[in-house]
C-alpha cells in the first residue's frame, strides 16, 4: 500500500517508495504549483494515466545528464552546423506540451493528461516551466519541455516531427544550461536513447543530496529569452 496525500504538500520519505512498480511513492495530492515545487525539490515527480489518481514517483537509481557531458555524435554535430532548424525558447510552450502529449503510436495512450497540461502551463506562466523549440519552414518540428528550479532542470518530455529535431533542441538546452552553471538535467527514467546521449544513473540518495543544494542556488523563476540559443553552436 502507498499513502494517500491530502491537505498541504507533504510527501512520505522517498526511501519508502515501492520496488515494484519501481519508485511509486504515493497517490493523491494536487497538481498546483505548491505541490509540484515541493515534489521536484525532493526528487519526486507526477506520472499517471487518464482515469487514475495522481501518482507520485521517486525511482532509484535516477537517470541524470550533466549539461557539459552530453554526447554529440558526428552526424548530430553536422546537423547543428547546418541551418536546418531555428531554435527558440519559451515561444510556444502550450504547443510543445500538446505535441508531447500525442500518443507515440495509433490507438496508444498518454500520461500527459489534460489536467497535466493545464498544470504545466500554469508553471510556465509562473516562470518555472520552459520549452525549447526547433522550427523549420514547415513550422514546429520538435522540442522539449521541463521545469527549472535553481540550478536543476527537470526534463519532462520531448517530441520530433522531423529527424533530429528533438536532439537538436536537447543539445541547445544542455549548452544553454551549461552557460548558466546548471548542475543537472533530471531524466527521471532510464532509457537506451538517453544513455546514448550521455545520461547516467546515480543513487537516489545522491540525487536528493544534490537537489538540497542545487534547487536553492542560481536564478529565480522567469521567462527565458526567445533567442537565448543564439551563438551556442
Amino acid at each position: 500500500m502507498i499513502p494517500w496525500l491530502t491537505g498541504a504538500p507533504h510527501f512520505p520519505p522517498v526511501e519508502s517508495a515501492l520496488d515494484e512498480p519501481p519508485g511509486l511513492l504515493a497517490a493523491g495530492g494536487a497538481l498546483t504549483p505548491e505541490w509540484l515545487l515541493a515534489a521536484y525539490q525532493q526528487g519526486i515527480f507526477p506520472w499517471y494515466s487518464a482515469g487514475e489518481p495522481i501518482l507520485w514517483w521517486s525511482p532509484d537509481p535516477r537517470l541524470v545528464l550533466a549539461p557539459a557531458r552530453m554526447k554529440i555524435s558526428r552526424s548530430l554535430r553536422r546537423t547543428l552546423r547546418q541551418p536546418r532548424f531555428e531554435i527558440r525558447f519559451d515561444t510556444a510552450f502550450p504547443a510543445v506540451v500538446e505535441a508531447c502529449a500525442q500518443p507515440r503510436e495509433p490507438g496508444g495512450s498518454t500520461w500527459i493528461t489534460a489536467e497535466m497540461q493545464v498544470a504545466y502551463r500554469r508553471m510556465h506562466e509562473l516562470g518555472y516551466a520552459h520549452s525549447v523549440e526547433a522550427w523549420d519552414e514547415e513550422g514546429l518540428a520538435g522540442g522539449l519541455y521541463g521545469i527549472a528550479v535553481g540550478r536543476a532542470f527537470f526534463g519532462e518530455s520531448m517530441f520530433s516531427r522531423r529527424t533530429d529535431a528533438s536532439k537538436v533542441a536537447l543539445a541547445h538546452l544542455a549548452r544553454y544550461l551549461e552557460s548558466r552553471d546548471f548542475a543537472v538535467i533530471d531524466c527521471q527514467m532510464t532509457t537506451r536513447h538517453l544513455l546514448s546521449l550521455g545520461a547516467f544513473e546515480i543513487p537516489r540518495a545522491e540525487f536528493r543530496a544534490g537537489l538540497a543544494t542545487w534547487t536553492r542556488e542560481g536564478d529565480g523563476p522567469g521567462r527565458w529569452s526567445e533567442d537565448a540559443s543564439r551563438g551556442l553552436f
